[in-house]
């Protein structure tokens, strides 16, 4: 997650703990990075409410 919002222009304002906040605008997120577990179902959805995208826009972009 945190790759693929790279990419879309957000950019890492900081780092506390295991957290990444990013922002891009007036987006603002927070991804927590716990090295190779997945994010939780609740927290993927929380993301993608902080950063105003659907899952079907998120599954195309992923995908291409």
């Amino acid at each position: 997650m945190l790759a693929f919002l790279l990419k879309r222009g957000f950019t890492l304002v900081r780092v506390r703990g295991s957290h990444h906040v990013l922002h891009n605008g007036h987006l603002r997120t927070s991804v927590p990075v716990h090295g190779n577990e997945y994010l939780k179902i609740g927290t993927f959805h929380g993301i993608l409410h902080d950063i105003q995208m659907s899952i079907e826009d998120f599954v195309d972009e992923w995908s291409s």
